[in-house]
């Protein structure tokens, strides 16, 4: 009697042992077990408490049940901020932004400002895309051109802003100048080719688009000169609506564009001459490794979405203060370090991240070397 008494208690606890396992002990009720116990085993003659064993087991359990919530919750605490880059798009936020702050001791505040930088982006992003909406419903080639003419203020303002920190010595990186001229000179090929296929025709889209480009210039260079981050963010916001517009429209129109032919601007501008500043600006890729077959309009739209991708990645690549090169830099480094491993005439890049930034190292007296 004893002895089926003590396997009737070892298999309770066996099967509570696996199920705490499982559960965490959540599903289990302890007073419930021990009433049970009690009931079966009080009149067991045993030398031994079969109890003792479970109560230990049960307190190694719920240790490890307490860590593993522990880290479940951990995981849930890291993953649950993330930025909102685009409404409707789960690849929301920008990891790389994101990374750059959480080692930081201000990782709060830098999160929260993050936050408050993109749900602005948003909303501007979101009214930009209304007036698009209401204008130019059934008028694809129109609202291209409008789009590219906005989708190139940017690098303009970008370029405006880095060359007066170069004038006043707050600045001096070539690879931020670089990328972004060629940027704008892809925007402003899409821009001909769109001018090619009639998009700027009325005099309206003109002016309309022209309008918002100038307001467009000015709201950037403000906003890059307060917080760089901040204004990648919004240009990744368009670029972002950019790559979905063209999608959309290919997924809708594909097959009458596989039997029209295509623009002559868009021919030589993908499969002709000098394609050094195609590779520049799309630095998540080596150069060389993307050179597109233009053999229809549907060819020449599904490249030009596979460049907004493009600008898409790089725009949130620059949202980490320091962290974009040229795709060239790192073949002109590899020559370099083949041909001349001495670093001696490397000249220090003077560097600073928003005007604040600038004018607190301006204010700053060079540190001197002494040798």
């Amino acid at each position: 009697m004893a002895t089926s008494l003590s396997s009737l208690c070892f298999a309770v606890s066996v099967s509570s042992s696996s199920s705490s396992s499982s559960t965490s002990l959540s599903s289990f009720n302890t007073k419930s077990f021990r009433n049970l116990t009690t009931s079966n085993c009080k009149s067991t003659s045993l030398g031994y408490n079969p109890l003792s064993s479970f109560s230990n087991r049960r307190k190694v359990l719920t240790v490890r049940a307490t860590v593993l919530q522990d880290d479940e919750e951990k995981v849930k605490v890291e993953e649950s901020f993330q930025p909102n880059s685009f409404p409707g798009d789960d690849r929301k936020g920008s990891a790389s932004a994101e990374e750059a702050v959480e080692n930081t001791s201000s990782s709060v505040l830098e999160r929260w400002a993050i936050k408050v930088e993109q749900s602005v982006n948003i909303a501007l992003t979101d009214s930009v895309i209304k007036i698009l909406d209401v204008f130019y419903r059934d008028r694809d080639y129109a609202r291209f051109f409008v789009l590219e003419t906005i989708a190139r203020v940017p690098y303009f303002a970008f370029m405006s802003v880095l060359h007066l920190y170069e004038t006043f010595g707050w600045w001096r990186r070539a690879d931020y100048l670089k990328v972004h001229f060629a940027e704008s000179w892809n925007e402003m090929h899409h821009l001909l080719i769109m001018e090619e296929l009639g998009g700027n025709s009325w005099w309206f889209d003109r002016f309309l688009a022209q309008h918002i480009a100038v307001f467009y210039y000015f709201m950037i260079v403000v906003m890059y000169m307060i917080s760089p981050r901040m204004a990648y963010h919004f240009s990744e916001c368009v670029e972002m609506h950019a790559f979905e517009t063209y999608d959309k429209f290919l997924k809708l129109q594909g097959d009458e564009l596989k039997k029209l032919p295509a623009p002559e601007v868009a021919v030589k501008y993908y499969t002709e001459g000098d394609l050094y500043l195609f590779d520049e600006f799309q630095t998540a890729r080596p150069p060389n490794s993307r050179r597109p077959n233009i053999e229809n309009l549907y060819d020449v739209f599904l490249n030009i979405r596979d460049d907004e991708a493009e600008h898409c990645k790089t725009m949130k690549a620059c949202q980490t203060h320091g962290n974009l090169r040229s795709p060239h830099s790192y073949q002109a480094d590899d020559s370099h370090n083949i041909q001349n491993d001495d670093s001696g005439c490397i000249v220090p890049q003077a560097d600073c991240e928003g005007i604040v930034d600038c004018l607190k190292k301006s204010a700053t007296p060079p540190q001197t070397t002494m040798k």
